[in-house]
């Protein structure tokens, strides 16, 4: 792990091989070690970096507003990248959706799998599928709450626990109970995003973009990956992850690698 200065934030990053650049961005339940089953493929052809998004990780969290797509490219500044590949998971790929929007000129290519996009309004089944699976937790206890999420967002609607490797689904909830406490303390600072929202903003993203999502997540996953494929000029729809959720790099690294190996040539 390294550490570097962006935006008056000390950063918490990975970087491994040489190459064209690829930045790595966690999903919000997560941090970069959710990329580790990535980071050795990509090396091999590529400068891969793996950041802790501010607040995140090992990652600081400055009182002072900032921009999360701000502090992607002030990394790429910091470590004279002057262009970068990003590739992101569920709000990961928000943020990189957002770099996209703020700095295309920075991003030669996007990659998003269970992707969020800002200004996405959930729909009514998806609070449904919260209310069977999980019900009421109580939001200061993190434990519970890690587990809760992971059951809703790694194991998925249509799966019990027990299908779900246990060493995946610790290993999730460990990275989860770090997320709500930076999420906690991320409530607390004014952190910018863009106006008008990328939801309505998807045919600007003129870079090649991967689209996927895991055929276990939660249904408005897969309908937000067919929108992103619909709006943006230069999109591939690669079809839905079977046996995945929405931590599917982490679950199923086969077809993730082989998918962003092809598209990063």
């Amino acid at each position: 792990m390294t550490k570097i200065e962006v935006n008056g934030a000390q950063l918490a990053y990975d970087e491994v091989g040489s190459g064209t650049p690829v930045v790595l961005l966690h999903a919000g339940i997560a941090d970069r070690r959710m990329w580790r089953e990535q980071v050795g493929v990509l090396a091999v052809r590529h400068r891969v970096i793996a950041l802790d998004l501010r607040g995140y990780g090992d990652s600081e969290l400055p009182p002072a507003p900032f921009a999360h797509h701000d502090d992607v490219v002030g990394l790429l500044d910091a470590l004279r990248v002057p262009q970068a590949a990003l590739v992101g998971c569920s709000f990961g790929g928000a943020v990189a959706v957002d770099t996209a929007l703020a700095h295309p000129e920075r991003v030669t290519a996007l990659a998003l799998f269970g992707s969020a996009v800002p200004g996405h309004e959930w729909s009514e089944q998806a609070n449904e599928i919260w209310d069977q699976l999980v019900g009421e937790v109580d939001q200061e206890d993190f434990a519970a709450s890690a587990a809760a999420e992971v059951r809703f967002w790694v194991v998925g609607p249509g799966r019990r626990p027990e299908q779900v490797d246990p060493e995946l689904l610790a290993f999730a909830r460990e990275m989860d109970q770090r997320a709500l406490a930076a999420e906690q303390a991320l409530s607390a600072v004014d952190v910018a995003e863009l106006d008008p929202p990328a939801i309505n903003r998807l045919g600007e993203l003129r870079m090649p973009v991967l689209v996927t999502a895991g055929a276990a997540d939660v249904p408005d996953i897969s309908r937000l990956a067919d929108r992103i494929a619909a709006e943006a000029p230069n999109a591939v729809r690669l079809p839905d992850v079977p046996d995945a959720a929405h931590l599917l790099p982490l679950e199923r690294p086969e077809p993730v690698n082989a998918a962003l190996l092809d598209f990063l040539r």
